[in-house]
């Protein structure tokens, strides 16, 4: 992840905020990681959404919220962070609509038994409205989500990564589990539809996680 963005060209708001997720960041990974890792996890995270923000009153909260999600990642990786639970990727293209309904389904089902997160290739601006749409009608709130990519440690902490049309981009890493779903790309889709796609995805998700914990119902 290149940085294009530096301290000097942050305003004093986005600075103080920066500060105030570095603290909590901090004390969340205290004994795990130090403060010059945590820093530079946080401030490339803020340099990834910088570049395409819409909103860059955002941007601290979003930086924070993906440090905070590949710091895990990294614990995962080198071992000093485990809980034995199975990590599913979901990635896509803009991780917009297919990967979102997908981390969606997986998390509401899974509860606390597994972990997903979500990635795209070229990450998009904003989830598709269809998609957050399509979900509600699920009883599953999508809307707070965000467009982010993948990282080489996000994809290294995953025991199953599930691929949705981001063909060549896809990362490939030994050891992990690789699975290809084709899925129409709900982009400029509606709801109506959307709708069959989403209920593919579920009947997927329910698939996949009962095979990761068994004891799943």
């Amino acid at each position: 992840m290149t940085s294009t963005w530096h301290r000097d060209t942050l305003s004093i708001d986005q600075r103080l905020a920066l500060k105030t997720a570095a603290g909590t960041l901090a004390r969340q990974f205290d004994g795990t990681f130090g403060s010059e890792t945590i820093e530079r996890f946080l401030h490339s995270s803020y340099d990834e959404f910088a570049g395409r923000a819409v909103v860059l009153n955002h941007l601290p909260l979003l930086a924070e919220k993906f440090a905070r999600q590949r710091l895990q990642a990294l614990a995962r990786v080198e071992g000093r962070s485990s809980d034995g639970r199975p990590v599913v990727l979901f990635l896509c293209t803009h991780n917009a609509g297919r990967s979102q309904m997908a981390l969606g389904f997986f998390t509401h089902l899974a509860g606390n038994r597994a972990i997903a997160w979500s990635g795209g290739s070229e990450p998009g601006t904003a989830v598709n409205p269809a998609a957050v749409a399509a979900m509600a009608e699920r009883g599953i709130d999508i809307s707070a989500e965000y467009p982010k990519p993948w990282t080489d440690e996000i994809v290294r902490a995953a025991d199953a990564v599930i691929t949705m049309g981001c063909g060549d981009a896809c990362p490939v890493f030994p050891g992990r589990r690789y699975e290809e779903w084709v899925l129409e790309d709900p982009a400029g889709l509606t709801v109506d539809d959307v709708r069959p796609i989403r209920d593919e995805i579920e009947r997927r998700v329910r698939a996949l996680l009962a095979e990761l914990v068994p004891a799943a119902r």
